[in-house]
Parts: structure tokens; C-alpha cells; sequence
């Protein structure tokens, strides 16, 4: 296909998952502060987990036992762990993490109300992707909000229910019918950065807080609840995302104020509460008119694409991605595609591989955004972004074309070395390595692998 594939953002997320699953067993600290201490790699470890668990980072590892490739460690191999953290220890260490091993059914968000403990805390204490992944027979390291104090759990979990997705449904309607939000409903269900859903799946809805809204101080949270809400009339070329972050408040936030759609779509000329931020006012609205839109208020990416349907925030973010790079001005196709060649052969990978990927996903346009914010011309997603930036050992911006090409080919190259054969690495990088490890190619997938291929014997 040589329009972007929105797919790319998900299925790039679940294979970031998948590839960077973490070992459960927490590392003894040894030495003192500046010393050095030997840690022995276990199977499902990463560097970036082995960092995350020793306090200091991958790319801090990776120079002190000269690694090449920081994404290549193997069970049984030593690596020296030089401490950075200062010899003064601190009067509260670590507020007494604990372990839990997962259940069938259990989400991150159902795990955290459980140990009175919150979804970033969990999610940052197992170095989680963005999809908060877990598996039944995993063990995680529970972190503890307060020293000693019992998690409480009957105020902690709000009357959770469940509900099965009809055909049309999308996560935005689905949280208003039901008086939540989206990331409560996407943390709840480990969904991806698409948010999708399909048909007859059943959800985890996390109860509104409506445990005791009759209880006798009811004037007392009511000023705090509701943080100075403001009004603004839309602009041509505004977009809910611009005006969100004009404000200081969240796309949720004003979807949510102003009841508004799957597509959060506002029209010149209307008028919006803008809940949050003390009174922005005037001067912060007339201080830019644009935000991710091109004149006339048309939306340069859109919120749908083959059926699904984008939560605001990532088609937010897609549209300001999109004005960016066709503000700053890209490379021609041509270009990139010599960028493509000259990256694959510096890191080891098929340039007839890497050229058939970029142009399967973007034609070689490194303007190419798509509804589930895919960047570019290998059309990756900023947490893959993320992924990419540490198998590489360095930061990279995915609006930089260089750096772009850069996060698609080390993501290929470490999804080509962990598969068995050339068609499941490929199917991987469109549909997720986890998803291909529990599903299986779908059709779909089967049309992308053979078009990649088919293209691999053009550049060969």
C-alpha cells in the first residue's frame, strides 16, 4: 500500500512489547556507591530492564562492558553494573516493593487498585511499553505508594464492570456512555496506541467514582473538582489538540467538557468550556490561530482509516506531526530512498529488505503521517521511537529524516534476528510480534508479507 498504514503505530508498539519482555527477578544491590558490581543475564532480560532495576541506564551499561549492540545480550552472559547513585543513602529508600505473579484476566490497572498502588508506578517498575503488556505466569514488581500503610482495597477499586463492543462502538463513545475516560479505559484493557477495538470484545470498564458522592461534605470537593473552566470560540485551523495545549489542559479533558465525538471535531465559530488551567484567556488564544491543521480548518490527518477510528490524542498529535514536517520541508522520495540503502548497509540489514518496508509503508515520504501517528517514511510511533532510540544507544527524533530511517531499520534489523524466518519478521513489523506469536498472520498481514517480498525482488 503506498498510502501510510495506520497499523504501523500498533503493530511497531506490540512487537516493542514483545521483544522487550522483562525478567522478573530483582537484582541485590552490591557494592557501594562507585563501585562495581557483576550481574548475571537471565533469560528475558534487557538491558534497558537491567537498567531501570540497578538505577542506572542502558546506554551507561552498554559503554562500561563495550557493547556493540545493546539490544544483543544472551542468558549467562556477566555484565560489569558500575553504581552511579551517591554513597549517602536516603532516609526513606525504596518504599517497599513487593512481587505478584499475573493471573489470567488481570490488568495492569486492576493490579495497581489491588496493591493500592497506581498504573505508572506498575508500569515504570517493569520497564512496560506503552500497551502495559503482561502475560499470565508473569511476576511483576509491585512498588508501594506509601512506606507501610495496607493498599485499602475496597475504596480502590470503583465498581469495575464490563461491556461487548458493538459494531460502530469506538472507546471515546464507549467511556462517555459509561462515565470514564478514554486512558482509564485503554489502561484498564492494555489496549494499544490505536485504541482499537473490535465487535463482541469484552472490555473492563473502571468504575466512575461514584462510591459515596452522598456523603455529608459535598460543598468542600466541589471547588477543587472543577478548576476555573473557561470558554473559547473555535478558529479556522484550530484543532482540539492546539487548543488543549494552549490552555494547559488535556485532549480528554476538553472531549470530555464538550461530550464530543470519536473524531473530536470542532467547527469554526463554536464555543468550547475549557476545563483546567487558571483563565489562559485572550491573550493566549490570539497568540497562535494554528496547531496542527492546515487553513480552513481542514484536518491535514484524519481519524479513521480502513474502518478504525484514532483516539483524539494520537490523531492530535498526528496532525501537529504532519504540520511540522511540511513546515520544515523533507527530502525528496528519492533521497530518502538512498537513505534507506545507505542505513541498511551500515547496520547490517537487507537494503532490498529495508527498501521494500519503507515503500510498502510510505512510498519513501518522510512527510507521510498517519491516523495512529506512524511518522514518516519507515512510519514508526514515538514510543517506538523510544525502542528504537535505545537499541540504537543514542536519542532519535522521528521528524528527522536520518534519524527516522534510523529507528525503522534498527527495528527491522532486531525483528529479523529474533524470528525464526524472513515472513514472520515482516509480519511483525505490521502486525506486532506478540500479536503474530498469539493470533498468527491475518489476512491482511499475509497480503503485506507477500507485496513486501514481491517488492524485495524490485530492489534486489
Amino acid at each position: 500500500m503506498s498510502a501510510p498504514s495506520p497499523r504501523t503505530a500498533a503493530r511497531v508498539t506490540t512487537g516493542t512489547g514483545a521483544t522487550l519482555a522483562l525478567a522478573t527477578v530483582a537484582l541485590a544491590a552490591t557494592g557501594t556507591a562507585g563501585h562495581a558490581a557483576d550481574y548475571t543475564v537471565r533469560e528475558g532480560d534487557t538491558l534497558t530492564a537491567i537498567a531501570q532495576r540497578t538505577g542506572t541506564t542502558a546506554a551507561r551499561i552498554a559503554a562500561d562492558n563495550a557493547l556493540s549492540d545493546p539490544s544483543r545480550i544472551r542468558a549467562g552472559q556477566v555484565l560489569r553494573l558500575v553504581e552511579t547513585a551517591p554513597a549517602a543513602q536516603p532516609a526513606t529508600p525504596a518504599p517497599t516493593t513487593g512481587s505478584y505473579t499475573v493471573r489470567s484476566g488481570d490488568t495492569v490497572s486492576s493490579i495497581a487498585q489491588r496493591h493500592g498502588t497506581t498504573v505508572a508506578a506498575v508500569v515504570s517498575a517493569n520497564g512496560l511499553d506503552a500497551r502495559a503488556f503482561i502475560r499470565a505466569g508473569q511476576t511483576l514488581t509491585i512498588p508501594s505508594t506509601t512506606s507501610s500503610a495496607a493498599p485499602a482495597p475496597a475504596p480502590a477499586a470503583p465498581a469495575a464492570g464490563s461491556y461487548t463492543v458493538r459494531s460502530g462502538d469506538t472507546v471515546s463513545s464507549i467511556a462517555q456512555r459509561h462515565g470514564t475516560t478514554v486512558g482509564a479505559v485503554v489502561s484498564a484493557n492494555g489496549l494499544d496506541a490505536r485504541a482499537f477495538i473490535r465487535a463482541g470484545q469484552t472490555l473492563t470498564i473502571p468504575g466512575a467514582a461514584a462510591t459515596a458522592p452522598t456523603t455529608a461534605p459535598a460543598p468542600a470537593p466541589a471547588a477543587p473538582a472543577a478548576p476555573a473552566a473557561g470558554t473559547y470560540t473555535v478558529r479556522s485551523g484550530d484543532t482540539v489538540a492546539a487548543i488543549a495545549k494552549r490552555h494547559g489542559t488535556t485532549v480528554a479533558a476538553v472531549v470530555s467538557a464538550n461530550g464530543l465525538d470519536g473524531r473530536a471535531f470542532i467547527r469554526a465559530g463554536q464555543t468550547l468550556a475549557v476545563p483546567g488551567a487558571a483563565a489562559p484567556a485572550a491573550t493566549a488564544a490570539t497568540s497562535t490561530s494554528g496547531g496542527g491543521a492546515s487553513s480552513g480548518g481542514t484536518q491535514l490527518v484524519g481519524n479513521t482509516f480502513a474502518g478504525r477510528t484514532y483516539s483524539p490524542q494520537v490523531v492530535g498529535a498526528a496532525n501537529e506531526n504532519k504540520a511540522a514536517l511540511l513546515a520544515s520541508g523533507v527530502p525528496s522520495r528519492a533521497d530518502m530512498q538512498a537513505k534507506v540503502v545507505a542505513t541498511a548497509r551500515a547496520m547490517g540489514v537487507d537494503p532490498a529488505l529495508a527498501q521494500a518496508i519503507a515503500f510498502q509503508e510510505s512510498g519513501f515520504d518522510q512527510t507521510a503521517v498517519s491516523p495512529a501517528n506512524a511518522i514518516g517514511t519507515m512510519q514508526v510511533i514515538p514510543s517506538s521511537g523510544e525502542w528504537a532510540s535505545q537499541l540504537v544507544g543514542r536519542p532519535l527524533n522521528l521528524l528527522d529524516p536520518d534519524d527516522n530511517v534510523t529507528a525503522g531499520v534498527a527495528i527491522l534489523r532486531s525483528l529479523v534476528r529474533t524470528h525464526d524466518d524472513l515472513p514472520r519478521a515482516i509480519a511483525s513489523y505490521y502486525q506486532g510480534s506478540g500479536s503474530v506469536q498469539r493470533n498468527g498472520m491475518f489476512s491482511d498481514t499475509r497480503r503485506y508479507v507477500a507485496n513486501v517480498q514481491t517488492l524485495m525482488t524490485r530492489y534486489s
